[in-house]
């Protein structure tokens, strides 16, 4: 109660006695004692504060570096042109920029089937209406028929 009376009356008195008395302003209290802290004690806030941005910006700089990885393996893929950026990211982020497992099994995945694609049975498989079962027996038939052909063939 005695801090609200000093409060509210505190502040008229000054006004009336034209601010006579010296005190600090809040601007020239050192930092640490504007937050209650020592000398000490606020050094150590500020080096802990400082660590933590340095960590902050290193992850940050390791995901922008996976990113371009990332973009840059696409771009070899479909054969795009390379950008300087993404390859002065990974440069930054030095020699430990690994894609992520989930992502770098998903590339697995699309390679494997880009090669399944590029196969012949692959690009059978993309026509429409064919029997991929049926084109194989008839291929085995067919070889089978030359090999007996070769076998009565008196020039051979």
């Amino acid at each position: 109660m005695a801090f609200m009376v000093k409060h509210v009356v505190g502040g008229q008195l000054k006004n009336l006695t034209g601010g006579l008395t010296e005190e600090k302003s809040e601007g020239e209290k050192s930092d640490a004692a504007a937050q209650g802290m020592t000398q000490e004690e606020f050094e150590q806030y500020q080096q802990q504060l400082e660590e933590e941005k340095q960590e902050r910006e290193a992850n940050f700089a390791q995901k922008k570096a996976e990113r371009a990885t990332v973009r840059t393996h696409f771009r070899e893929k479909y054969r795009l042109p390379k950008n300087e950026l993404d390859e002065t990211q990974i440069q930054q982020a030095g020699d430990d920029v690994v894609l992520p497992t989930e992502l770098a099994k998903m590339i697995a995945e699309d390679n494997q089937e880009e090669a399944h694609k590029q196969s012949v049975l692959g690009q059978l498989s993309n026509i429409q209406n064919v029997d991929i079962d049926q084109l194989k027996d008839k291929a085995q038939a067919t070889l089978e028929d030359l090999k007996k052909q070769t076998e009565n063939c008196s020039l051979m």
